[in-house]
């Protein structure tokens, strides 16, 4: 029976709204990472999971770090620097607020600063504000920040999920139900599953195509795989399984971008604890590592060789894999000058990461074969945090340190790898006061060869992205250059 509504005006109109229905593009993603974040407050915790899901998503800073490594505005809209270097005074954007209503002004950066900085500070990068000798609110939306010294990294130091700014009222619960100035605001977190994000419908910047965001934690290499290939999850990001990458690339519905990480990958050592505080023990280490052997048992090829804790993308690299060459016998004359002769028995302690996993395997091989006999013991997440990485309480760990240009960590007394160098230091303290960018590269190589030399770990691979995700998703990040899975561009097609 035909309706008597049913006039050639009212079929059009019906059939518009099926065709503009049918072709809608998505407004919902569901993507993975491989590990579980500790908590999710990035200004008090190490784990790079935090920032996968809440840099620049649920935090900000005064500036941001974009695709492509470069420093840009975030809650400040602009800055300016006195003649001698030591005064930045931002301009914070009018009308922002935190995803519980309040609004941000210029004491919540105040705060934030102090906070990060203070003597009971839990930040794990409180080096990056080192060189702050105060802070003042100026007005509601200015920020006056007064150095110690100069500082050439000051702005890049700001744009680290570290230096995000967050609000008095609820810093002290952020590790469970974050609360920042992002474009999407913290629904849920299903601990030991997914996390999920929605839409900040009150967000002070440019409006983000996503409403809803759920995170899933998948640790398993295979799993990442068949989860993309049903369909259970539309991106993997930092693909965990370079095994299948050729699968994907083969198949049309995917997408497969192999870009550049921050992620230096070493055999972190204890340099504090014998055998290792010997440099010929660490030496014979380096020349025992065959690096490409472990990029292409672990990654499948994918990855490059470094011979320094710096990435090989950055203009300031030196090429120093040559330094320690693989050579097995040299390892072994090494280990009987140091008086090993007949090699040592260490432990190995690998995190959840196929890399760490994968590679360690490769790595106890090649070090059994110079004498020195491992003891393998896997350690999930938060063990390494504490055993690792809080108390030194280790021989030696695989890890890739995906924080930008953190060579600094070297002059760290109190690090985990219990290096003491005061040459390294002294050039982290002329690179610290140096803004020359000439003058930078410089200081920089020569702290690349200082902890070269010295050996302080056995510096494997840099990290590879493997992004794979479906193929009618635009706006993940290529590369790397910031631990982050920034949302804020990425839109369906269709």
């Amino acid at each position: 029976m035909i309706s008597k509504t049913s006039t050639p005006l009212a079929g059009a109109a019906l059939a518009l709204a099926l065709t503009t229905s049918a072709f809608a593009a998505r407004t919902d993603l569901t993507l993975a990472i491989q590990l579980e974040p500790p908590h999710l407050d990035p200004t008090a915790g190490a784990a790079g999971a935090i920032d996968d899901i809440v840099y620049q998503n649920i935090f900000q800073g005064l500036t941001r770090i974009g695709p492509d490594g470069a420093v840009l505005p975030s809650l400040a809209e602009s800055w300016s620097v006195s003649d001698d270097g030591l005064t930045y005074t931002f301009k914070l954007h009018d009308g922002v607020k935190f995803h519980d209503g309040t609004s941000l002004d210029a004491g919540d950066v105040v705060f934030s600063l102090d906070r990060a900085r203070a003597d009971e500070s839990t930040n794990a990068q409180k080096a990056l504000f080192s060189a702050i000798a105060g802070a003042e609110a100026v007005d509601d939306l200015t920020v006056k920040v007064t150095l110690s010294h100069p500082q050439g990294s000051f702005l890049y130091n700001l744009g680290w999920g570290d230096a995000v700014i967050v609000a008095p009222e609820s810093a002290d619960t952020n590790k469970e139900k974050p609360i920042g100035t992002g474009p999407f605001k913290f629904v849920d977190w299903a601990q030991g599953s997914s996390a999920t994000l929605e839409k900040n419908a009150d967000y002070w910047g440019d409006p983000v195509a996503l409403d809803k965001v759920t995170y899933r934690f998948i640790s398993d290499p295979a799993a990442a795989t068949a989860a993309l290939l049903a369909g259970d999850i539309q991106a993997f990001p930092s693909f965990p399984a370079p095994e299948a990458v050729a699968q994907f690339e083969g198949d049309p519905r995917f997408s497969v971008v192999i870009g550049s990480t921050e992620g230096e990958t070493i055999l972190s050592t204890n340099n504090g604890k014998e055998p290792f505080d010997k440099l010929e023990v660490r030496q014979a280490i380096a020349h025992a590592l065959d690096r490409q052997a472990i990029i292409d048992g672990a990654l499948f090829g994918f990855g490059t060789p470094i011979g320094t804790h710096f990435a090989p993308h950055n203009p300031a690299y030196v090429e120093l894999v040559e330094t320690y060459p693989y050579d097995p016998e040299k390892s072994k004359a090494l280990l009987a000058e140091a008086g090993y002769p007949d090699g040592f028995k260490a432990t190995l302690k690998l995190p959840p990461p196929a890399y760490a996993r994968r590679g360690g395997e490769i790595v106890a091989a090649q070090l059994r074969d110079v004498g020195i006999d491992l003891e393998i013991i896997p350690v999930e997440w938060a063990q390494w945090l504490d055993q690792v990485f809080k108390q030194k309480d280790y021989d030696l760990t695989i890890i890739s340190h995906t924080e930008p240009n953190d060579i600094g960590i070297y002059a760290r007394d109190d690090y985990y790898f219990d290096y003491h160098s005061d040459e390294f230091k002294q050039v982290m303290a002329d690179l610290d006061a140096t803004t020359d960018e000439d003058k930078r590269y410089e200081l920089l190589r020569q702290a690349q060869e200082i902890i070269a030399n010295d050996a302080v770990n056995g510096y494997l691979f840099e990290l590879p992205k493997l992004g794979i995700w479906d193929a009618k998703l635009e706006g993940l990040w290529h590369n790397l250059p910031i631990q982050s899975d920034d949302l804020s561009a990425v839109h369906w097609t269709d």
